[in-house]
């Protein structure tokens, strides 16, 4: 027999100044929980393994106690505690397990991710409107960066108060000499909007943490 899926769920999560926890259920599975860390957009990074018959979990590289433990509350229900978090912390974080009845196939199950962004300071935004050249044509761009502690965030535009849903391109954050990363987005207007003075706005958010900036023509500089 080569085994079932099991869908690994994470049930609870708690977050303070000090020390966060994730549960993760192993369903009908009695094993052995296997703990990840990714960054989004990078390979994830093996955390530690734990069976609740042992006296202490094992580490991959780079991870060790009391950083980072794991306890169990039953033969299928374990937690990972992270301790004294800090900002390199914020990441994916995911539970699996071995299929047990699948030991020749080494199938492998992953949970759903669990997103932990911890304690961030908010993006700091900066909005440029679109240059005289581009209002000779149609369309024109605003452009909106956004400086931040890690490398993820969520980017949206508004006109008006209004979510905007096309003409945005974002980019993937770029890594900076003081170690904080930038994201880049434009978003492609019509220059009659523009000039009948429409408010846009961009918004970043990062965990908790949400900035906003607005522009119009009315409030930029003439050139």
């Amino acid at each position: 027999m080569y085994g079932s899926s099991f869908i690994l769920q994470i049930s609870s999560y708690l977050l303070d100044s000090y020390t966060a926890t994730m549960d993760c259920n192993l369903g009908t599975v009695t094993s052995t929980v296997y703990w990840y860390k990714q960054i989004p957009g990078g390979v994830p990074q093996f955390v530690l393994y734990f069976h609740y018959s042992s006296s202490s979990p094992t580490y991959g590289s780079g991870f060790s106690a009391p950083k980072f433990t794991s306890t169990h509350q039953s033969t299928k229900d374990y937690r990972l505690i992270i301790s004294n978090v800090e900002e390199g912390d914020s990441a994916v974080y995911y539970c699996k397990t071995w299929d047990i009845y699948a030991a020749i196939s080494a199938l492998l199950n992953f949970g759903s991710g669990y997103r932990l962004t911890l304690l961030l300071p908010p993006p700091v935004l900066t909005v440029f409107p679109p240059s005289s050249a581009e209002l000779q044509s149609n369309t024109a761009s605003l452009v909106c960066l956004s400086s931040q502690s890690v490398p993820f965030a969520d980017v949206s535009w508004l006109a008006a108060g209004s979510p905007v849903s096309s003409g945005i391109s974002t980019s993937t954050a770029v890594q900076r000499p003081d170690q904080t990363y930038q994201i880049s987005s434009s978003l492609t207007i019509q220059t009659s909007d523009w000039n009948m003075d429409k408010v846009y706005t961009c918004k970043v958010s990062l965990g908790s943490q949400t900035s906003e900036k607005t522009i119009k023509k009315s409030e930029c500089p003439t050139e």
